[in-house]
C-alpha cells in the first residue's frame, strides 16, 4: 500500500480564522487538533474543525501546496474551502 499526504485546513467555529498543515494521517492529525495534544496555534484559538484536504501521493508536492496555499490572501482561501464545502461543515466524521 503507498503512503498518502495530506494539506488540510482547519478552522474555528466561527470561521473566522483557518490554519493550514500537512499530514501523512489526516484522521490522526486532526484528532490531536480536536483534543488539543498539539501545543500550537490551533489550541490557543480553538481552531479544530476539518473545512478542507487534498491528497497528493509524494510528500514535496503536499508541502509545496501547503507553501502555496499559505500565501494565499485570505479570501482565496475561502473561495477553495468552498470549492468543496460550501457550508463549512466539519468533515472530520467523512475521512
Amino acid at each position: 500500500m503507498r503512503k498518502t499526504y495530506c494539506v488540510y485546513i482547519l478552522s474555528n467555529a466561527t470561521c473566522t480564522t483557518v490554519y493550514i498543515g500537512v499530514t501523512s494521517n489526516l484522521k490522526g492529525r486532526v484528532a490531536d487538533h480536536k483534543e488539543s495534544k498539539i501545543e500550537c496555534f490551533t489550541k490557543k484559538y480553538r481552531v479544530n474543525r476539518l473545512v478542507y484536504f487534498e491528497v497528493f501521493q509524494d510528500i514535496r508536492d503536499a508541502i509545496a501546496r501547503e507553501k502555496q496555499l499559505k500565501k494565499w490572501r485570505r479570501v482565496w482561501k475561502d473561495d477553495l474551502i468552498k470549492t468543496m464545502n460550501p457550508s463549512w461543515r466539519d468533515l472530520f466524521d467523512e475521512i
